[in-house]
């Protein structure tokens, strides 16, 4: 039988069923910067499956301690986890990089290069803004919302004279969205207010973007207020 390839080597092994997962879990505490080290120490202690002594390990009984710190429900931290596994799944099956806020494109040729060279599943979200023109403002909120909720998706902004190309995008056809996949210009959307009432909210870009059919499945992700103040959502 041929020995496995470095690529197969450097692939970590994924743990499943109950037991596998619970170690993935105690891995993850004693790898994350928030757990106190005391904490530390004794996940170790728990998880790790060689001792000097096996026979003490197997005939003791577990502390309170350790009872204590196992049924403890550490919710912030089980949410972080479960973020951690949710984008290694996404990386592993090829569903392209995840993100978590919308990033500002500082010229041109920043604005061609996330169009040219984003990953081929990746959706990228353009708003093309000028300070001062009405629902410019309105609008980056909105993606600042949405870049949270679809973290699959690339949401960016650029300001209209620092594209490169001002002279098409003057105040009047401002805010402009633009939406590409895989290099190529699915949506062109220009002086956006015009399609939405005076007052709207991400719920309302959101809805635009769905009648378009330009929006993945979107995936639960708790806001930051919620995880911080530890908000159980259903």
């Amino acid at each position: 039988m041929s020995s496995p390839t470095p690529a197969e080597d450097e692939v970590p092994a994924i743990q499943t069923g109950p037991k596998g997962v619970i170690n993935d879990w105690r891995k993850f505490k004693c790898e994350d910067q928030d757990t106190p080290p005391s904490k530390k120490a004794l996940l170790r202690q728990i998880s790790n499956p060689q001792s000097d002594d096996i026979h003490d390990r197997l005939n003791r009984k577990m502390s309170v301690q350790e009872y204590e710190m196992i049924a403890e429900e550490d919710e912030k931290g089980l949410r972080k986890y479960r973020k951690q596994c949710m984008k290694e799944m996404h990386e592993r099956f090829s569903f392209g990089p995840t993100f978590d806020s919308v990033v500002e494109l500082d010229n041109g040729e920043a604005f061609l290069e996330v169009i040219e060279k984003e990953h081929r599943l990746t959706l990228v979200v353009v708003h093309i803004y000028k300070d001062g023109v009405k629902g410019c403002e309105a609008l980056n909120s909105c993606l600042d919302c949405l870049a949270t909720e679809y973290p699959s998706i690339k949401f960016c902004r650029i300001e209209a004279a620092a594209t490169g190309a001002g002279e098409r995008f003057s105040d009047d056809v401002l805010p402009a969205m633009l939406v590409y996949k895989a290099g190529e210009l699915l949506g062109n959307f220009l002086s956006m207010t015009q399609h939405l009432s005076e007052e709207f909210f991400a719920a309302d870009i959101e809805a635009f973007l769905n009648e378009y059919g330009l929006l993945p499945e979107k995936e639960f992700v708790a806001c930051p207020d919620e995880e911080e103040a530890g908000v159980e959502v259903e």
